[in-house]
């Protein structure tokens, strides 16, 4: 199977606030990264950190400011024509945080479906092919086809709703899914459920999902590779098991911040939290205000990444001045 790869070349984005914009907001600050085919990549980090700018420029939605974002090779927003965007669409597709707001209140569920299939030039016009397409692509995602005959998306659950927004991606067979928060509005039982689809995709269909979320157990569990973001900022890379002993300061205050069954915190117990102005950066680390290992020159020198062999930091804990 061919290698395919989607790389963000110092990829950033700035919003300007105010009147007259004074205040600016650089919510994906210089991301270099490259998302490979063949593997399931879990973006991780508290809301506000850029992931969702990051998914949607990937997917076309949120122009940079600047940076490169290419597929295999090829940059992303120089596309002009309307044919080069489409095939661009049908290799990377996305699905977003709220499936109701993913489809038209006022139309059924399954035309919706069918509208997709005009990627599908060989079989859109053959009612048959569309349809025995289509119960397979739906059966890969645990529902059957009559269960959704003339159903509006109001009468499904979140979780049938976001299977369905799951098969609406897997239409044109996409070589990447971006999935922004694709479980944060469904039921916790049904989690899970949805995670193995993201899973199952991969093994059976070769499909590659960007799942971007801030929850540590669930990125753990579905993902090859870990990326941790704060501020706009990769700050940790690497495999899952960087999340069981993470080597970045936040990367340890997200784990400390996951409850769990076993222990009950104390009424008394206050995470090492500190609030901060988005709009206010400093020259140092975006994270030596909330650290509690930092140095002199956290404060007055941006960090490089280190490589520590399972995993790539942003810290000057393990990096020689």
């Amino acid at each position: 199977m061919a290698q395919h790869n989607i790389k963000l070349k110092d990829l950033t984005k700035i919003f300007s606030l105010g009147l007259l914009g004074k205040k600016r907001i650089v919510a994906v600050d210089r991301v270099n990264l490259e998302i490979k085919s063949g593997e399931i990549l879990g973006v991780l980090g508290e809301s506000g950190c850029g992931k969702t700018t990051m998914a949607r420029m990937i997917l076309r939605l949120l122009r940079p400011t600047s940076g490169k974002i290419f597929f295999d090779n090829i940059d992303v927003w120089g596309l002009k024509k309307w044919s080069e965007i489409r095939e661009y669409y049908k290799n990377v597709q996305g699905i977003f945080q709220d499936p109701y707001a993913s489809f038209n209140p006022r139309r059924r569920v399954l035309d919706s479906l069918y509208d997709t299939m005009r990627f599908l030039p060989d079989i859109a016009h053959d009612i048959s092919k569309s349809r025995e397409y289509l119960r397979e692509i739906l059966n890969s995602v645990g529902l059957k086809l009559e269960e959704l005959e003339n159903k509006y998306p109001h009468q499904l659950s979140g979780g049938q709703l976001q299977r369905v927004a799951i098969a609406r991606a897997l239409i044109p067979h996409p070589i990447f899914i971006v999935a922004d928060e694709p479980v944060s509005m469904v039921d916790a039982s049904t989690r899970i459920d949805i995670l193995n689809i993201f899973i199952d995709l991969k093994q059976e269909y070769g499909v590659s999902p960007v799942i971007i979320g801030h929850d540590y157990s669930l990125a753990y569990y579905v993902s090859d590779r870990i990326v941790v973001l704060y501020r706009g900022q990769i700050v940790e890379e690497g495999s899952p098991e960087v999340l069981e002993d993470p080597a970045h300061p936040y990367t340890k205050l997200l784990k400390e911040s996951v409850p769990l069954i076993n222990r009950k915190w104390s009424k008394k117990f206050k995470p090492n939290i500190v609030a901060y102005d988005a709009t206010v950066r400093g020259k140092g680390c975006i994270f030596a205000h909330r650290c509690p290992f930092r140095k002199p020159v956290c404060i007055e020198k941006e960090p490089p990444i280190v490589s520590l062999g399972r995993s790539k930091v942003r810290c000057w804990l393990y990096a020689t001045n």
